[in-house]
């Protein structure tokens, strides 16, 4: 299975399709998520946080690195573009293979930290309310989930 791609048409389309994926996940799962600012990586994010059953206000981690949230699964949120040009580790290690549910934004940034099996996602901006959403899945569970959401 190659790269598979979606077409959402609003915010709630995007977070929506994020949530349904979230139902699928299990604790130790990676996420990265590429995306210009603006693209709808955050968006997507809090969709995955409500499928987890978060309720709390979820924003992006820029200056913090990583957030956590508690819900069915804990979620980490991360973002490491701080880290560009960084050989910095902050414990990746227990969050991707730990009993939560990692997405990263920029992760091209901690390549060599990155698990061999993750989900990657790019979103790119259409409009002011369109996206294309592209899976690559690497690994077998992670085709699995993306036949499971893409049908």
């Amino acid at each position: 299975m190659g790269k598979n791609i979606i077409e959402t048409y609003s915010a709630e389309d995007t977070k929506s399709l994020a949530e349904k994926l979230a139902t699928i996940l299990k604790p130790g799962d990676v996420l990265t998520l590429e995306g210009d600012l603006g693209a709808g990586k955050t968006t997507f994010t809090k969709g995955i946080a409500t499928g987890l059953g978060i309720n709390r206000t979820l924003s992006s981690p820029t200056f913090t690195i990583v957030k956590e949230y508690e819900g069915t699964i804990p979620l980490y949120h991360m973002d490491v573009y701080r880290l560009e040009g960084s050989d910095e580790d902050i414990g990746f290690d227990e969050y991707f293979h730990g009993d939560g549910i990692a997405v990263v934004e920029w992760a091209q940034f901690i390549e060599d930290y990155l698990p061999p099996e993750r989900l990657n996602i790019s979103i790119k901006y259409l409009d002011e309310e369109s996206r294309v959403i592209e899976f690559e899945p690497v690994g077998e569970h992670f085709q699995k989930v993306v036949k499971a959401i893409i049908g």
